[in-house]
């Protein structure tokens, strides 16, 4: 590069000395040729110096290509060394192996469910009016008996005075005291007496003038009145009768209507029909109710009910006053205890169970319906099944699996759970009877196709 540029440098000092002279002389076509020279010269200068840029790359490369070779040796022997040394370490877990055999177990009825209260009722008005004063809210306890609404009662008041009012004249037609005993003969009324006296004196009348007519001593007329007479006194005892009757009907009634009106006024009070607690209230002061508008909500929860679904292939495991255990999330570190009391003849053919329900006391008032629980019933059911220490087990990605042992190295095998015991757990699927598993010693760790060494 350095010779080109000294070269090129000589050659423009000799360039600008021929134009001077072709100046000095004025020969045009001299000027020309030495004008057109030096870019033949420029483009042959470029291609000599592209040319050796080739060269000197091409001998950079053959120089530093020994070096890179080596190099990449040098690293694919330590890559290679490392590898090794990786391998000869996990070549041989140390681990403890166990045979896993059957064992009998008494099964136990795993299920879930829900609590719902032993009774629940929404209690409405059945009287109409406007509410005077709510007693409780939700949440409070209330006995059997305790008011919670009251309704006002001025109507309800002023129509039981007018039924009243209407009994003591019923009464009084029959000629009762107001707080005497009840009619129970119809002759005793004075009505009927009177009738029945004027039926025996034209009774009485009517045969002596019969005799005195047989006699020849009295006229056919007077016969025919005295017979007349009588008739009329026996239709007139008739009608009293039918007239008193009538008057005990009405007593019967307004004695109704007037205790139906007490009734009301009493009902003007809204009660708890039990005892338990407010689930919900949906009236307020001052709002008018009309008969049956539901007011308040109470829920009795001591017991519960726990309903649980059973497999149908489990109906042969259960019967009524076994003991049912549940657990639920708010109370995670204790268990509750009750009896199984009804079970459901029939099978639900969608998911093929039936239907199950316990009562579970509630004393505390821990538990409160709508929890999610989940039970347990034991059963005189024993069959063998397949354990294995909760050690064994490998949990991945939603997965359990084990490392069973085939010669000199273990492989991982999915297995399905069952039931748990202690620190034991079923396989029901993945393995079978006299099957091997490793169990890595504290502080290893196992993978599928490692190399195993058993600890003594």
């Amino acid at each position: 590069k350095e010779i080109f540029r000294e070269r090129n440098l000589s050659r423009k000092k000799s360039f600008e000395k021929e134009i001077f002279i072709a100046n000095i002389s004025g020969n045009d076509s001299m000027i020309d040729k030495t004008a057109k020279r030096p870019q033949n010269e420029y483009i042959l200068l470029g291609a000599l110096m592209r040319s050796a840029a080739s060269v000197i790359a091409r001998l950079i490369l053959s120089a530093m290509l020994p070096c890179t070779l080596s190099l990449f040796a040098s690293c694919s022997k330590e890559i290679a060394g490392k590898q090794s040394d990786s391998t000869a370490a996990q070549a041989a877990v140390p681990v403890r192996v166990i045979q896993v055999n059957p064992r009998q177990t008494r099964r136990n009825i795993e299920s879930v469910g829900s609590l719902f209260p032993y009774e629940e009722v929404s209690v409405s008005s059945e009287v109409e009016g406007k509410v005077e004063r709510v007693f409780v809210d939700v949440g409070d306890r209330v006995a059997r008996g305790q008011p919670m609404v009251k309704v006002s009662p001025a109507e309800l008041e002023l129509t039981l005075e007018h039924q009243q009012a209407a009994l003591r004249q019923a009464r009084a037609r029959l000629g009762l005291a107001e707080d005497g005993e009840d009619l129970k003969d119809v002759r005793a009324a004075a009505e009927v007496k009177r009738a029945s006296a004027d039926l025996k004196d034209a009774e009485q009348k009517y045969r002596r003038a019969k005799i005195l007519f047989e006699q020849g001593l009295m006229p056919r007329q007077d016969l025919d009145e005295a017979e007349s007479r009588y008739n009329a006194a026996r239709a007139a005892y008739d009608l009293s009768v039918q007239v008193v009757e009538n008057l005990r009907a009405q007593l019967a009634q307004s004695r109704a209507t007037t205790a139906l009106a007490k009734k009301k006024v009493a009902d003007s009070v809204i009660r708890a029909p039990f005892a338990g607690h407010v689930k919900e209230r949906t009236v307020t002061q001052g709002q008018y109710l009309r008969v049956q508008t539901p007011v308040i909500t109470i829920v009795n929860t001591d017991p519960l009910r726990v309903r649980l679904k059973v497999p149908e292939k489990m109906a042969a495991w259960v019967r009524t006053d076994q003991v049912v255990t549940i657990s639920v999330e708010a109370y995670s570190d204790r268990t509750f205890t009750g009896k199984l009391t009804r079970i459901n003849p029939s099978v639900d053919q969608q998911t093929r169970s039936f239907e199950v329900e316990a009562l579970i006391e509630n004393r505390e008032a821990l538990l409160k319906p709508g929890f999610f629980v989940k039970a347990v019933i034991p059963s005189n059911h024993v069959e063998a099944a397949l354990f294995v220490p909760q050690e064994a087990l490998l949990y991945v990605y939603g997965v359990y699996k084990v490392f069973v042992v085939e010669g000199n190295a273990v492989k991982e095998t999915e297995v399905k759970l069952g039931e748990r015991e202690g620190d034991d757990v079923e396989i029901v699927e993945g393995i079978t009877e006299g099957t091997r598993i490793a169990l890595p010693l504290k502080g290893q760790s196992l993978k599928d196709g490692a190399t195993i060494q058993i600890a003594q």
